[in-house]
């Protein structure tokens, strides 16, 4: 599918999304237009079982959901981006805050913020649809995590949700949107639900407050499973994209979903890439680079549906040739371009001894590994197949950065990918 045509097709974003500063009282001057950051985001996915178990398919119902992110970005005003993209009938958002992370479902004390949404405090979402609230002040310093609370009086059916979000997220009974401690929330998943971006903003003007040299370019890391963290540190933000952020002091979003692939859509997996791009990196405010490493899936669910118990949720998983996979990332990359984004590519991590690995997978990964190095369409290239190979054999991950299955990281290992793009990124 076209990607330009995926970009103007895409749903409207709903009443309250184009707010770009606050309402001015009486008598005072009416704001000046903020520029908003893309500070952290998740991509949305549909209802599913998960790699965890988690509360898409049930939804809520009379209920509060309490969700922790980390911020990559400083500011005054801070803003949520909410969607119902899988969503089969509108949404009823009661009520939301944001605070200051304490403790588990703890916030701090005087940190609870009432967000509105249009001027109300509760929003309809449509079916398939998402929006960005209003604006409030609240003064964030990059790095620090917020605490985002919905409350959902109505019953909402399957949730659109984030699966592996490598942070707890909580539940509890009724409206407790405003409690400071997590006393109520009993209920403990790991994934995010409808909250798909926090963007920050400045109401005061001037340059946000960084170390010499630091540059405001944000910073789109975009994949799958590797991007997403899995095999991380939980309640940690081990992530290679939060290393990225530690590292350069840019903003940097995490678009990376777990199973992902380039080519074809997947009922557990998201849609596939360049279906997404459009909504998950080139809607992302002050974004300037997309970092893109995803293929593996596409070449090595072929060769795990070999196996003797092949996972249902690798289907489908058609033979990728390399032309086709190539195919998908100059999709990627013009329509990145078209936005006035780089696109640096990353090469495909080692894999030999996973369940993705087979002579198949072996021939096509350094194929296309080859292709992203020398064909010179990326803007730039991270070599993280080099970076975390094992010295003794170069198909396979190097032991200190293997998380125990042979094809995804521990932290030690993004760290080091994190090192590979901060280099070039030029920091």
């Amino acid at each position: 599918m076209d990607l330009s045509r995926v970009r103007r097709a895409a749903v409207p974003l709903a009443a309250g999304s184009l707010a770009v500063g606050i309402l001015a009282g009486p008598g005072q001057a009416a704001p000046a237009p903020v520029g908003w950051t893309a500070a952290w985001g998740a991509s949305p996915q549909a209802p599913s079982t998960g790699f965890t178990p988690n509360w898409s398919q049930e939804g809520f119902s009379g209920q509060s959901v309490r969700q922790v992110v980390r911020v990559t970005e400083d500011g005054d005003l801070v803003r949520i981006r909410l969607s119902n993209r899988y969503g089969t009938s509108p949404l009823h958002v009661t009520g939301a805050t944001i605070a200051r992370t304490a403790r588990g479902a703890a916030v701090e004390e005087g940190s609870v913020r009432r967000l509105t949404f249009d001027g109300r405090a509760s929003t309809r979402i449509l079916a398939h649809g998402e929006l960005r609230g209003d604006a409030v002040a609240m003064d964030l310093k990059r790095l620090e995590s917020v605490t985002v609370t919905l409350y959902l009086a109505g019953t909402t059916g399957p949730a659109t949700f984030h699966s592996q979000g490598w942070t707890d997220s909580y539940r509890a009974q009724g409206d407790h949107r405003a409690d400071t401690t997590g006393a109520a929330y009993t209920g403990r998943t790991r994934s995010w639900y409808y909250l798909s971006g926090i963007e920050v903003g400045r109401a005061k003007g001037g340059p946000s407050v960084r170390r010499a040299g630091e540059s405001e370019d944000g910073v789109v890391v975009f994949g799958d499973s590797i991007t997403d963290g899995f095999g991380s540190t939980p309640n940690a933000d081990r992530r290679y994209s939060d290393a990225l952020a530690e590292l350069t002091g840019r903003p940097v979003v995490n678009q990376g979903i777990g199973g992902n692939l380039v080519l074809n859509d997947s009922a557990w997996y998201g849609e596939r890439a360049t279906a997404r791009f459009g909504r998950d990196v080139l809607d992302q405010p002050g974004a300037s680079t997309v970092v893109i490493l995803e293929g593996v899936n596409d070449i090595g669910f072929s060769e795990a549906a070999r196996g003797p118990n092949p996972p249902a949720t690798y289907k489908p998983a058609p033979v990728v040739t390399t032309a086709e996979l190539v195919a998908g990332y100059r999709e990627l990359i013009d329509a990145a371009h078209d936005k006035g984004l780089k696109a640096v590519g990353a090469t495909l991590l080692p894999l030999k001894g996973s369940d993705h690995w087979g002579p198949h997978a072996a021939r096509v990964s350094d194929e296309v590994n080859e292709w992203i190095r020398h064909s010179g369409e990326f803007d730039a290239y991270a070599d993280f197949d080099k970076a975390l190979a094992s010295p003794s054999d170069p198909d396979r991950l190097h032991p200190a950065y293997d998380h125990g299955d042979a094809l995804h990281p521990n932290d030690a290992g993004y760290r080091v990918m994190a090192r590979e793009v901060a280099e070039v990124l030029g920091r």
